[in-house]
């Protein structure tokens, strides 16, 4: 038994309970969790909107991104006391991230390096996931410009960080308050609103989509998350729409990054997976910058 939180058709918040965790069965991995971030999906999911999404019924855990320490393994590529991070995959499992511990894929692991905070560390995976596939969709920089929306929050100021590392001109779209933390991420200028038809790619971590297109020269790529309300073709502009995947391997490139410095891991506040009403209840009221995690 491990205490996990979960949600329950009908209700609107997350509910502590104790659940059995499976056996694992062959690749996969028993991780103690160190630390898990509280991410927008997971308010979602608690509070019912994202259980139609994914077609989830009954009772069923959250979390997505954590870090921990492996305790038993079925897969050779990990062993006991191996301090790893890890996106869990599966919205319908009994005991995902925000719990004492939980079992999930060793191909959705990664292990943490030296140096890097291993509580810190949970608020990585979903981010710096996304903002990678978003990026790595849009094919190599090749001199081009890029407008990257929502560019201080938790997708965008990744996508910031690896477009400039991956030598795009990058543009951030965000509020004036947020001007030092965007240009230190590697932007070289920020604006405020949607500009007239200046970029070649725009990577929309803010969610605009359609209002995110004026933006993009004739011919352009626009790159972003799904949406109720998609962009839809125009001008020769190709659109790719990307979910984040579990991806061990690009995991372990992330954190590699985060360890020397390229990407800014950023926590808004820690609590007790007790006190986790708290940590969701911060999420869902927006405008954070960070992330809140939940230390078991």
């Amino acid at each position: 038994m491990t205490l996990a939180l979960v949600s329950r058709p009908g209700t609107t918040a997350p509910a502590a309970e104790e659940v059995t965790l499976p056996a694992l069965a062959p690749g996969e991995l028993r991780v103690r969790v160190t630390a898990a971030s509280v991410d927008p999906v997971d308010v979602l999911v608690a509070a019912g909107p994202a259980r139609a999404i994914f077609g989830l019924t009954g009772t069923v855990g959250l979390g997505m991104s954590l870090t921990g320490v492996v305790t038993e393994t079925t897969d050779t590529a990990f062993a006991a006391g191996d301090p790893v991070a890890a996106l869990h995959p599966d919205f319908a499992a009994p005991v995902r991230a925000h719990a004492a511990e939980t079992v999930l894929p060793a191909s959705a692991a990664a292990r943490l390096p030296d140096g890097l905070d291993p509580v810190a560390a949970a608020s990585l995976p979903v981010n710096a996931l996304t903002a990678a596939e978003l990026v790595d969709s849009l094919g190599p920089a090749d001199g081009r410009s890029l407008l990257v929306t929502g560019a201080a929050g938790g997708v965008g100021g990744y996508a910031v960080a690896l477009a400039a590392h991956a030598g795009w001109t990058v543009t951030g779209l965000a509020r004036e308050t947020d001007r030092a933390f965007v240009l230190r991420a590697g932007a070289r200028e920020l604006v405020t609103q949607v500009p007239g038809p200046s970029f070649d790619a725009v990577v929309d971590a803010a969610v605009l989509h359609r209002a995110a297109l004026p933006a993009l020269r004739d011919g352009g790529a626009f790159a972003g998350v799904p949406s109720a309300s998609p962009a839809s073709p125009e001008r020769d502009i190709s659109i790719s729409i990307s979910s984040v995947q579990p991806d061990g391997a690009r995991l372990a490139r992330l954190l590699d990054l985060a360890a020397s410095g390229v990407l800014a891991l950023r926590v808004a506040g820690r609590v007790p997976l007790t006190d986790a009403a708290v940590a969701y209840d911060k999420v869902a009221g927006g405008g954070r910058r960070g992330r809140w995690l939940l230390v078991p």
